[in-house]
């Protein structure tokens, strides 16, 4: 039997969790006993036609299709406990995640059977699961209501309640984005301080920031030799502590040069940043746009063909730790030239000056900071006015 999708009728079903070996045939024997079944198809892979583990099951009534809910949903099929769910056409509804209620900490013997009769009681539900492996239920599954405001009353009644002797959290469910992002930016305790003088270690720059609270952890970064490399971080015991301290000492002179002080990253946040400074690299192709003068990212041109993005970063790797290294292309074929980013300003600077002039594959290399578009135009126009000045003045008659 099969099923077009554009005349999906109201009473469809979705049927899921089945055993691979299921049938259209066997569906149409179990569920024919609830009413009138127009069609019924069991989704399978393209190429193989392996049953993908899911099936639509369309009533010719409404009813009918409430029918075959209320008596086949969870129930054993093939060692299988079937879930049935109203099939919803509008994939916002579906993902918008509305209505949709997160609970963790449930105890192992909850099936998804159990969940379901606890927390339809709250109102009509349009899906709900336990999130399961080989060992049975990973502790935690989610309810989808029909109404949000059925979700919201749910949450507001059984968040702490006890279920077989476990004390369970139901909130909100967040999609996975809105997580990360809610992870990096909520309230911080580290600080990042960069661009101070090497005369600044550990006990000095604790005593710079004290005043703005308690200290948990200050910093200097050195290298092998013990020398500063310009940067550290403070750590403190309270949030608002650190954000005034941010507030109040970024841009401050100390001893001659002007601080950088900012919220500290996240790992989850610098390797975001990693990979939208690679994507960046990789669209960039003739320009690359930087911060001021302060750059991380070095140009290198005039390279030979065989230079691959591994090769380029194996290359550069002796000055610092590199967070992307891009040859640019076009149709696979090096256009001879490059990017390398690097983690601190120090680690690129020290790497354009060593590799400028270098010889690699018989090919001279030229490598410099990558500049700022406003250095860029006042470069070319240098440039410019250097060859008009540069020209015989010609008399016109």
């Amino acid at each position: 039997m099969s099923i077009a999708a554009e005349v999906l009728p109201v009473a469809s079903l979705y049927v899921g969790d089945l055993h691979p070996d299921v049938t259209e045939k066997m569906l149409y024997e179990k569920f024919s006993t609830c009413g009138t079944i127009i069609s019924i198809r069991v989704c399978r892979d393209m190429v193989k036609r392996r049953s993908l583990g899911y099936a639509y099951i369309n009533f010719q009534s409404d009813s009918d299709a409430k029918l075959a809910m209320e008596r086949m949903n969870f129930a054993n099929f093939m060692g299988r406990p079937l879930r049935i769910m109203q099939w919803q056409r509008d994939p916002s509804l579906r993902k918008s995640g509305l209505g949709n209620v997160f609970i963790k900490n449930l105890d192992k013997d909850i099936d998804n059977r159990a969940l379901y009769d606890t927390f339809s009681l709250f109102g009509d539900i349009l899906s709900s699961k336990i999130v399961s492996d080989e060992n049975g239920s990973k502790g935690y599954g989610f309810v989808h209501f029909e109404s949000e405001e059925d979700a919201r009353n749910c949450i507001e009644k059984t968040n702490g309640m006890l279920l077989n002797g476990k004390k369970v959290f139901v909130g909100k469910f967040v999609p996975h984005r809105e997580r990360n992002r809610n992870k990096a930016y909520r309230g911080f305790t580290n600080i990042y301080i960069k661009n101070f003088s090497d005369k600044l270690n550990d006990e000095s720059l604790r005593k710079l920031f004290e005043k703005y609270g308690a200290i948990v952890s200050a910093k200097v970064m050195t290298d092998n030799s013990g020398k500063s490399k310009g940067f550290g971080f403070v750590n403190f015991t309270d949030s608002q502590d650190a954000e005034k301290a941010v507030r109040e000492m970024n841009s401050v002179e100390i001893n001659g040069k002007e601080l950088y002080v900012g919220r500290a990253q996240t790992k989850l946040e610098r390797l975001l940043s990693i990979k939208d400074k690679c994507h960046t690299l990789k669209g960039s192709q003739n320009k690359i746009e930087t911060e001021g003068t302060d750059s991380i990212i070095v140009y290198v041109k005039n390279l030979d063909a065989n230079i691959d993005d591994v090769l380029l970063k194996n290359y550069f790797a002796k000055f610092g730790k590199i967070d992307c290294a891009k040859v640019m292309t076009q149709n696979g074929r090096s256009n001879g030239f490059g990017f390398v980013s690097f983690s601190t300003p120090e680690d690129a600077t020290k790497a354009a000056r060593a590799m400028n002039g270098k010889i690699l594959n018989s090919k001279k290399l030229y490598v410099s900071l990558a500049l700022s578009k406003e250095e860029r135009k006042a470069q070319l126009s240098n440039s410019l006015l250097q060859k008009l000045h540069s020209k015989p003045t010609q008399l016109c008659f």
